[in-house]
């Protein structure tokens, strides 16, 4: 099994916008001839749209693109501008009479860290459905939907880490499986294979860590509003060939990536979603890349935590080690 870079998966295209000085931004999947994909939420709190598509007893058997984004529910307009593209390019559902995109977005909340008057919106998502297929523009850390992402901010915003979005693939044989992760969790991020914590609640000094988990059992008390910046959102993909069904599952496994990256995980005050997304038609057992895929998510955590550059006041990891 060696690493590949996320873009040689198989025939997905992702662009990628940002509003640097207002700290929200997306990053579109396009799949031109279609894909098979499956949704599992986990958390609390999504702010989705056509996720019903993607239930197994939905007629469509496959959509045009995934998009993840900020702005929280005032985001899901940037669907509409993704549609005006793949319109424009001839891709879509033919009804007899119009060509609508199948397009499934989700979005997370990150108003509280730039300026929360600015989300994307339909010309941001267009841009970022161009770029996708006319210039690829893919790349770890404060990009698309990862601009305004954090972690770490059940004590609130004031001690919370910057993180990004991030990506990880492999190949095994012909098998290829690949995922991009846009990391802005309530709780704290922790490299799965030592257990250590690598980014999250801040100490008061704010020059190191402190563990979320602890900080949250020192009262039972009910905090009425976690609502400060949250959710986790995933688009697995491969060139293996599953179906909704499958897809679904698959999606519900990798979130043992999640799990075993970030504590706590899946609360009321997360939208923790995953897509999974099937590009190609090589044979592969159902189990193996669930397993795989949970995984690859916990590496693309990783990355999102160490390709991220600290901005609007908040440190990153790399900022954390550069003071050691």
């Amino acid at each position: 099994m060696i690493e590949i870079p996320v873009t040689e998966v198989g025939p997905i295209c992702i662009g990628q916008t940002e509003d640097a000085g207002a700290a929200t931004g997306c990053t579109v999947f396009i799949a031109p001839q279609g894909m098979r994909a499956g949704l599992d939420v986990r958390g609390g709190g999504p702010a989705s749209r056509e996720s019903q598509l993607l239930n197994p007893l939905m007629a469509a058997q496959s959509i045009h693109a995934i998009v993840l984004a900020g702005g929280s529910a005032y985001g899901l307009g940037a669907a509409n501008g993704v549609m005006q593209y793949l319109e424009l390019k001839g891709i879509g559902y033919d009804t007899g009479y119009a060509l609508v995109p199948l397009v499934a977005q989700a979005d997370l909340y990150d108003l509280s860290v730039g300026d929360a008057s600015v989300r994307p919106d339909a010309a941001m998502g267009y841009e970022a459905a161009r770029l996708a297929m006319e210039a690829p523009n893919y790349r770890d850390g404060n990009y698309g939907a990862g601009c305004g992402a954090t972690v770490g901010k059940y004590a609130g915003m004031d001690t919370c880490m910057k993180s990004g979005i991030g990506s990880y693939a492999i190949q095994l044989g012909e098998l290829k499986l690949g995922a991009v992760v846009v990391v802005n969790a309530l709780g704290d991020v922790y490299d799965w294979k030592t257990g250590r914590q690598i980014a999250g609640m801040l100490n008061e000094a704010r020059d190191g860590l402190r563990s979320s988990a602890e900080y949250m059992r020192k009262s039972y008390a009910v905090v009425d509003n976690k609502f400060t910046g949250n959710t986790t959102l995933c688009v697995v993909f491969t060139n293996a060939r599953f179906e909704k069904a499958q897809l679904c599952k698959i999606a519900g496994m990798a979130h043992d990536g999640y799990a075993r990256s970030i504590n706590p995980v899946h609360t009321s005050a997360d939208g923790d979603s995953i897509y999974a997304a099937s590009i190609g038609d090589v044979a592969a057992d159902q189990d193996l890349v669930g397993a795989l895929a949970a995984e690859v998510v916990s590496e693309a955590i990783i990355r999102a935590v160490e390709n991220a550059e600290g901005a609007y006041g908040y440190p990153a990891l790399r900022d954390l080690r550069k003071a050691e």
